[in-house]
């Protein structure tokens, strides 16, 4: 039975057509892997079906009493509001319902007969409804799901505005999932996740108990816990049944009968329009022509299935550098405080190293600080010659309405607009992108913009904070094949494994890498 039904959705952005007369159904107990090149319009999907926005045709049912839950990306959270208490603000009905039976108890000892059963009635009402909604074991839910996020490093009693926007965003999943929706609508739940973490969320869905429609580019993840996949492609959105692994094998097996489709019919079509243009005169084949000419124009002709632009990433390479790029001697990182217990650690030229460990260790705060961008506490820091590096940071707000083609031209404006636009596309930006406003891209067109400026630098040494967050899987697969043929150093945040098994030399685990003593 299907608890959210979509009938004929179509919307635009601004004057770009998303996607057009879209229909599904969503079935009790499915779970959905929403996926498609960046930009085709999957997060606008979900702000539709969670009422976010409108859309300009078509109409969205959800069956009465289903809950629906959406895990925003960006969302203000009060100052002075503790963790705990933002979470266990999932469950304020039961809290109020609390309240009232705490009331109730008051009041019942100065009732008279009739407004003592009344009372007892209710107060009846309430514990069973408390007892059903397993209202006393939240402390343990709550307890569970911030050790399996890793909330709870950062303190239970810690005010929630002062958290990162990656904190900020784990916290929102928490509370989320604490609500248990009928139907769950995740965008990219994994972004700002460390390994240990993705790996609870993914038992977490497997074995949940209602739908949800998901979002996500890491194809492992999908694999595990999607039982169906929603492609949203060229305007439209085709279903298959199964994980990802094989939607791969049909979608490749559609695009391939769809092609050939389109072939057959443009054979079929110069045809009948060669035989029309040699016949319609001749008086003895004039009817056989005009009969072709009807025939041909109510054919319903096919639309030649269109390509998505597939990144070609490549980093160009400066002078060579000395042997030893950068050296980290009894390392304090951190602003106030040290996050971690002392480091030591050294960068050889060509090595290509992968920072890992838990989410909020430290090592974005690391990579600032071997860039200079903040300093160490104690310690030092010793760097090559000749080191010319290009950094790209987890987090970029970009909020001025400049578009990529007049971004990248500030940035090198000695280069034609042709070489620009030529650059971009490379990135895998179509021409409406290039003249979109930065703020207005997707988060995948976004990083696409900041790649390109990465391939016009000249560099022999990338250091890279989580790049492949929102980049769809065309793209990671380019950059991951880009910076295995780097012919520099490659210094890289990630908690994707897949992505820089095959080329990192070593991995920098921050939990093991601490002072010798």
């Amino acid at each position: 039975m299907s608890i959210l039904n979509v009938d004929q959705l179509s919307h635009y952005f601004g004057d770009q057509l998303l996607f057009k007369d879209i229909n599904f159904r969503l079935l009790n107990r499915e779970k959905i892997g929403l996926i498609g090149p960046n930009g085709a319009g999957k997060t606008t999907l979900l702000k539709i079906l969670s009422g976010k926005i409108l859309p300009d045709s078509g109409k969205v049912e959800l069956l009465p009493k289903i809950q629906l839950g959406y895990l925003e990306q960006h969302i203000l959270l009060s100052e002075g509001m503790k963790i705990k208490e933002y979470l266990q603000s999932a469950f304020q009905h039961l809290y109020d319902l609390e309240k009232e039976q705490q009331q109730l108890t008051v009041e019942m000892s100065s009732s008279d007969t009739e407004q003592l059963e009344k009372q007892l009635k209710r107060y009846g009402q309430i514990q069973d409804q408390l007892e059903c909604e397993d209202f006393y074991s939240i402390d343990t839910k709550i307890e569970e799901i911030c050790a399996g996020l890793g909330i709870d490093a950062y303190g239970m009693e810690t005010d929630v505005s002062k958290l990162s926007g990656g904190q900020r965003t784990k916290l929102l999943l928490a509370k989320l999932l604490l609500m248990e929706p009928d139907v769950l609508l995740l965008d990219e739940p994994t972004n700002y996740l460390d390994y240990s973490h993705i790996q609870w969320l993914k038992e977490y869905l497997i074995k949940y108990a209602h739908s949800f429609i998901l979002i996500s580019h890491d194809t492992d993840f999908l694999n595990q816990v999607v039982n169906v996949i929603f492609h949203l492609e060229h305007k439209q959105l085709t279903r298959y049944t199964g994980n990802y692994q094989q939607f791969m094998a049909a979608y490749e097996l559609r695009k391939h009968q769809l092609h050939a489709a389109y072939n057959r019919q443009q054979d079929e079509i110069k045809k009948l329009e060669t035989y029309i243009q040699k016949n319609k005169a001749r008086s003895s084949t004039s009817k056989q022509a005009k009969s072709r000419e009807k025939r041909l124009l109510k054919m319903d002709k096919l639309v030649k299935p269109e390509e998505t632009p597939n990144p070609r990433f490549s980093f160009k390479v400066s002078e060579r550098p000395t042997s030893t790029i950068v050296e980290g001697k009894k390392v304090f990182v951190g602003y106030n405080t040290s996050l971690l217990a002392s480091l030591n650690f050294k960068l050889a030229r060509d090595e290509k190293v992968a920072i890992i460990g838990h989410n909020g260790i430290g090592k974005s705060t690391l990579l600032k600080t071997i860039i200079g961008e903040i300093s160490p506490l104690q310690g030092e820091i010793k760097y090559g010659q000749n080191i010319r590096y290009s950094y790209f940071s987890q987090e970029w707000n970009f909020a001025t309405e400049v578009t990529p083609l007049e971004y990248i031209w500030s940035l090198n404006p000695t280069m034609l607009q042709k070489e620009i636009r030529q650059a971009l596309a490379r990135a895998g930006l179509k021409k409406e992108h290039m003249f979109k406003s930065i703020p207005s891209l997707s988060g995948g067109e976004q990083t696409k913009v900041r790649l390109t400026q990465l391939m016009l630098e000249n560099t022999n040494w990338l250091i890279l904070d989580e790049p492949t967050n929102h980049l769809d899987v065309q793209a990671k697969e380019s950059l991951s094949r880009a910076l295995q043929q780097y012919e520099g150093t490659v210094l890289i945040v990630s908690h994707e494994p897949e992505f820089y098994r095959e080329w990192c030399t070593q991995v920098w685990d921050l939990e093991l890498l601490k002072q010798n003593e």
